[in-house]
């Protein structure tokens, strides 16, 4: 059933709506698709006055509250567009479904077919955009309500901030793995140094075609803060984009800027930054609904988790444990799941709505056969490690949660126990990995970010 008919469901109504938006406020509408995709996004071209327009219409997000509001990031988007930084144009806010439309652009979002000359131009492209960006003055930002701290002093924490009050607020079981994290970095914060400037935060997000950037893009996160933020964040990223050597790329930013990049704050923004999506998503992963994409959401949290204990050992300058993974188990459920996952593999359809659906429920089916053929088996080896920090070993898994989330509250405000804590959970963030697919799928694929030693 394509999202596109008004009558199919609630998402076909909300397409009716950007549809009347669009030719009440631009011209006659074309063409207009929702993505097939987790967030609500649509494609639209529009006829105005003989011109094509070609617009994206970017909405709110279903599976968590936005860390700053979407009105924000279009405000923001408008103040770079009028300072010269290639952003797409906006052309408005529809409040119902809560989106704003923007130009598309062209070019592509990776390196797919590109030289390495050309990569190379890209990048240091970026570079000198970041650059720009991180030289424009504050006010015309602040005159148009883009949010950032009252002192200079919280500019590298303010937007973690954020991201722990959508934590808190959205909270809806034990993480005691976050908690540890929000720990550590209360009490070890990155100091800015007083830098302050526009930042994308989310950084690495753009099109690009012939060796420059066409535009950036996704500023769902930006707001003013500490640029070494941009700098730190991108190494995310670049496990399935590859932008270079960030030695190289951080010289070439001092040389642009004549500012030197401060180690000691990247590092702590980077494993700041790991934390993001199981702050954000990780209620949805333990609650989805019906619009969620569970094991995108899923992948995120348990990679970039995978990300921050190993950022928070080369911080502490720690070598982190390995795990074993048990063998697989049959049991009176194999032959059925393996057969769901194979019948959904195969399925096809030219409803790129449905296939989208049809591809989110393989990956879960393929999930479960995992936790259906080691779960047990992993879940006794945390429970093992539990009882070597506790004294004791809780009744299950679930209880084990609530009581490692209770011991490591008790100790957030000293981290006498950082060492043992922090390797006992790399080992449960490597077997929660091992559980998101068959070994050597892309799911289950752990993919390390370059070290800054």
């Amino acid at each position: 059933m394509s999202p596109d008919d008004p009558t199919a469901d609630r998402w076909g109504a909300a397409t009716e709506q950007v549809r009347r938006w669009l030719e009440t406020n631009l011209g006659e509408v074309r063409d207009l698709r929702r993505q097939p995709r987790w967030r609500p996004v649509w494609f639209a071209d529009v006829e105005r006055d003989g011109e094509r327009l070609e617009l994206v219409v970017r909405g709110d997000r279903t599976d968590m509250p936005l860390i700053f509001p979407l009105d924000h990031e279009m405000r923001l988007q408008q103040v770079l567009h009028d300072h010269g930084i290639p952003v797409p144009k906006v052309h408005g806010l529809i409040d119902e479904p809560l989106a704003y439309v923007m130009d598309r652009v062209g070019g592509q979002q990776d390196f797919r077919g590109t030289s390495d000359e050309d990569r190379r131009a890209v990048v240091d492209d970026y570079l000198q955009i970041l650059a720009r960006l991180h030289t424009l003055p504050l006010e015309p930002f602040r005159a148009a309500g883009i949010m950032g701290p009252e002192r200079p002093e919280d500019a590298g924490t303010f937007g973690l901030a954020r991201y722990e009050a959508v934590y808190r607020s959205t909270k809806n079981g034990p993480d005691p793995f976050m908690e540890f994290c929000l720990g550590w970095l209360h009490r070890n914060p990155p100091d800015s140094q007083g830098r302050q400037s526009a930042i994308v935060w989310d950084s690495g997000q753009f099109h690009q075609a012939d060796g420059h950037i066409v535009a950036l893009l996704d500023l769902e996160i930006g707001h003013l803060g500490d640029p070494m933020m941009d700098l730190a964040a991108w190494r995310m990223r670049d496990t399935i984009v590859g932008y270079g050597s960030f030695a190289e790329l951080y010289a070439r930013y001092e040389e642009l800027t004549g500012a030197p990049v401060d180690l000691e704050a990247l590092m702590r923004h980077h494993f700041a930054f790991t934390l993001t999506n199981q702050l954000a998503l990780g209620q949805a992963v333990r609650a989805p609904h019906a619009d969620t994409d569970l094991m995108t959401n899923m992948q995120w949290c348990l990679e970039t988790n995978l990300f921050a204990t190993e950022a928070l050992a080369e911080i502490l300058d720690v070598e982190l444990p390995t795990v074993a993974v048990p063998e697989p188990r049959p049991s009176r459920a194999t032959t059925a799941l393996a057969n769901m996952a194979d019948v959904l593999r195969d399925l096809e359809t030219d409803d790129e709505w449905l296939a989208y659906r049809l591809r989110t429920l393989f990956r879960s089916a393929r999930h479960v056969r995992r936790v259906d053929e080691v779960g047990d088996a992993l879940s006794d080896a945390d429970l093992d490690d539990i009882h070597q920090v506790l004294g004791h070993r809780p009744d299950d898994w679930f209880a084990g949660e609530a009581e490692l989330e209770r011991f490591v509250l008790a100790d957030a405000g000293t981290g006498r126990w950082d060492l043992e804590l922090l390797a006992l959970f790399h080992k449960r963030n490597l077997r929660a990995h091992t559980l998101l697919g068959p070994p050597g799928s892309a799911m289950a694929t752990h993919l390390p970010i370059q070290t800054f030693r």
